[in-house]
């Protein structure tokens, strides 16, 4: 019997727990995926307890994908440049080794017609968090030549953006206060990289009005990394004003299957964790 986990706060809007046991069963895989809920208080008990008890990996969420650097003994060259990591492998000397599976996660969810589009364009990002700085990483690889972080709290954020001026000299990196968005006239695509909208954090808010949205130009995408509700209010607002969306439920399930991967050695089905995952929405 293998084990693996979840920790954060809060989960009550996870999904990982039924797509992993869904792709467990499918490959006839005697094993569990529990949710154990985490306040930041506890991280370094949960690790302890973890590493004791048998388990041989885990993922990370809101607010430990930072912080659980700390413990790390190493980690992959994805989370070593986004400075957080999401997926820990618990290797059989009780090490931890780290990955950043949503930076694959989020680029995978974006068609290769609308990356070649990315290309040379600018993005703008809500929020500075470690989803944040996978998103910024995927868009980097792709090839856009601006991003614009917007942050309720920009010292805070200071330090992520000057770590990827440095990482990526050729790409122009904005920092500015969440209170002065006004227009996104020049912007190819705006991602919510914040918790706002998500089921038990600020369910039906978006995190900009209506009529600062509506400034993004024809043709644009908006891309929510809520999963849950699948329809948040922000994507809600983009469809009704005729905008591509991409929804957080594609970059959890790519992230998903490739942490799947990383613990088991197994190739991971994508559909069979999205249809568990979207079973479970419609309940």
């Amino acid at each position: 019997m293998i084990k693996f986990a979840l920790i954060g706060h809060p989960l009550t809007q996870s999904l990982s727990a039924v797509m992993h046991n869904a792709m467990l069963e499918d490959l006839g895989i005697e094993g569990t995926y529990e949710l154990l809920d985490t306040e930041s208080e506890d991280l370094v008990t949960r690790i302890k307890q973890l590493k004791s008890h048998g388990y041989m990996g885990f993922n990370v969420t809101i607010p430990h994908k930072v912080p659980i650097t700390l413990f790390l003994d190493g980690c992959d060259k994805l989370a070593d440049l986004a400075g957080c990591a999401n997926t820990v492998k618990i290797m059989p000397d009780k090490t931890l080794y780290g990955y950043n599976t949503d930076i694959y996660g989020f680029q995978k969810a974006i068609t290769p017609e609308l990356q070649d589009e990315l290309k040379g364009q600018k993005v703008s990002i809500l929020g500075t968090g470690g989803a944040s700085r996978a998103a910024s990483i995927a868009l980097c690889d792709i090839g856009v030549s601006q991003i614009d972080f917007y942050a309720r709290n920009i010292i805070n954020a200071s330090n992520m953006v000057n770590f990827l001026r440095e990482s990526f000299s050729d790409i122009k990196f904005n920092l500015k206060q969440m209170q002065s968005l006004r227009d996104l006239s020049e912007s190819k695509m705006l991602v919510n990289s914040t918790p706002i909208g998500m089921k038990g954090k600020a369910p039906g808010i978006s995190p900009i009005d209506e009529d600062i949205l509506k400034t993004l130009p024809e043709g644009a995408a908006v891309y929510d990394i809520v999963y849950n509700p699948l329809k948040t209010e922000f994507i809600k607002l983009a469809n009704k004003n005729g905008y591509r969306t991409i929804t957080g439920l594609d970059m959890l399930v790519y992230q998903g299957a490739k942490a799947f991967e990383i613990w088991t050695g197994q190739k991971a089905k994508p559909d069979v964790m999205k249809i568990a995952a979207l079973e479970e929405l419609a309940d």
